[in-house]
């Protein structure tokens, strides 16, 4: 019998009861199974048991996309505690920060990452031990205890029984950005995270034959739920630190028979950049998904080049809710530009800044319901008091995303920009959505952002930051007279900066406030 899964962690043990010798990971090119991934996973839930972990305790996980990180994130699990993901990108300074915020007691690290961990850990009276792969550092007196991974999990037996939780219970604490410069604590139950997951098994088509190839951090969701996913199908996950190489991931899709790529803008435009020059063709590919950021129309076509037997899913989302809505892959070359309709089991409506119904065709506040919703952003009831608002049930909370859509008479979502995105300029309002997709429509342009500066005599002036191919002879006067003969006057850049490289986020995302600080001497 097949029991139903209330628990994060069941979807992974009701897998590794049906399939233990499957192999459920390859991590750089090494091969584990579900019977495997179990057992380590038992021996850290164990370990952490063993040293003082509660229920509900936070447990941060600050590693690459390893073996010990992937067994750290079910060793907390079943252990009954609440994993936070942190990037291995991240700074001493801002480490500091989500563990104090976070009230961790635990850290589980990379040696490598010794140099920020170590400052980090410093001051931080909650935090009771690091659990550190690879080389330990040389332990300061008064150093919280710091332990090494392999011992850890070669010492401790593995866990009889997972630890006992709820379906109310925090399964986990995501970070995202914040707007006063700290992250927040996006605080997700079992059963959201649960409901996301199968919700976008569902619509993704996914079944226990999928190969899906990681690329991304698992401190990013989008990346989290790739591992989740697969786990819970009990499917196969390739598992690689980064995309910064593209020739030797294209070699692990072949050798490996990837069948799911997910991907985000900057990967597509990397990837259809190189087959521009040289071809490339992955006919085993049947799923394709973007998120992060709008995939523009314009890559669309040369997508089906490279994955010509691959549904390609548009979708949009944000951390507080997991995923919104997906575009149908047939719909792909119908509604180019449409994010598609809400994720099953979910609803969507759009209101005014004033709380009005907005009739469809026209621009709104997008408002979400559903199992998904975050609990909240933990230590900050005011903030989450602004975004999670009364629904139309008693007591029931929505989430207000903040973003601007428009909504066809299909019920199919058009991204026209964040509320604190939208450019006020001459009296008129300018989707900065609306303008990247021209630039992304100019042969040459491979990636562009746009955005409002400070300007005394129109309030605000449209900004585009693009990046050309490296044989693009694009200037900026030849990008804004194409502009001016594909978009109103009012809504042309009056400014265009042609870059080679942009500055990103940890988790690969275009850093506009240090564009605005190196090209402008400050943040707008």
């Amino acid at each position: 019998m097949i029991r139903p899964q209330r628990l994060l962690r069941e979807g992974f043990i009701e897998s590794a009861a049906r399939y233990p010798e499957k192999v459920a990971l390859v991590i750089e090119g090494e091969e584990y199974t579900y019977g495997q991934l179990l057992d380590t996973s038992q021996r850290v839930a164990r370990a952490l048991l063993d040293r003082g972990l509660r229920r509900g305790d936070r447990v941060a996980v600050y590693m690459d996309n390893t073996w010990p990180c992937i067994t750290s994130i079910y060793g907390i699990l079943l252990a009954g505690g609440v994993f936070l993901m942190i990037n291995p990108q991240t700074k001493a300074d801002k480490l500091h920060y989500i563990l104090q915020d976070s009230g961790a007691v635990f850290l589980m690290t990379d040696g490598h990452l010794s140099g920020q961990y170590v400052k980090a850990a410093a001051g931080l009276p909650e935090l009771r031990g690091i659990i550190s792969s690879g080389n330990l550092p040389d332990a300061e007196q008064g150093f919280v205890r710091l332990e090494s991974f392999d011992s850890v999990v070669r010492e401790s037996a593995p866990l009889d029984e997972p630890a006992f939780v709820i379906p109310n219970d925090l399964a986990a604490l995501i970070y995202t950005s914040g707007s006063t410069g700290h992250p927040k604590g996006v605080m997700q139950t079992h059963q959201a995270m649960v409901f996301a997951a199968w919700s976008l098994i569902e619509y993704l088509r996914l079944s226990k034959d999928e190969r899906i190839l990681l690329v991304l951090p698992l401190a990013f969701d989008y990346g989290l739920y790739q591992l989740l996913m697969a786990m819970k199908l009990g499917a196969t996950l390739i598992v690689e630190r980064s995309f910064t190489f593209p020739g030797r991931i294209y070699q692990v899709m072949r050798i490996q028979e990837v069948t799911v790529f997910p991907g985000v803008p900057t990967i597509f435009s990397t990837m259809i950049s190189g087959h521009k020059r040289k071809k490339l063709l992955f006919p085993q590919v049947t799923r394709v998904t973007n998120t992060a950021a709008a995939l523009s129309p314009e890559f669309i076509p040369l997508l089906h080049e490279i994955f010509p037997n691959a549904l390609i899913y548009k979708m949009y989302g944000l951390t507080e809710c997991k995923r919104v809505s997906y575009l149908e892959p047939e719909l792909v070359d119908e509604k180019p530009a449409s994010v598609g309709r809400p994720i099953p089991g979910t609803e969507v409506f759009l209101r005014t800044p004033e709380g009005e119904p907005v009739c469809p065709g026209n621009n709104g506040i997008l408002y979400v319901r559903g199992p998904h919703l975050m609990a909240g952003y933990w230590n900050k009831p005011e903030l989450t008091a602004k975004v999670l608002q009364s629904g139309p049930l008693p007591g029931e909370r929505v989430l207000c995303t903040g973003d601007w859509f428009r909504q066809d008479e299909d019920g199919f979502l058009y991204f026209a920009g964040r509320s604190d995105d939208i450019i006020k300029t001459r009296g008129e309002k300018v989707s900065p959505v609306e303008v990247e997709q021209v630039l992304y429509g100019i042969d040459g342009i491979r990636e562009a952002v746009v955005t409002g500066v400070d300007d005394p005599h129109f309030g605000q002036a449209v900004c585009a930051f693009v990046r050309v191919d490296r044989d693009s002879h694009l200037t900026d006067r030849r990008i804004k007279k194409i502009c001016l003969s594909r978009l109103e006057n009012f809504m042309v850049p009056r400014d265009v900066f042609c870059l080679k490289s942009f500055p990103r986020s940890a988790n690969g995302k275009i850093d506009i406030k240090a564009l605005l600080r190196e090209h402008y001497g400050g943040d707008d």
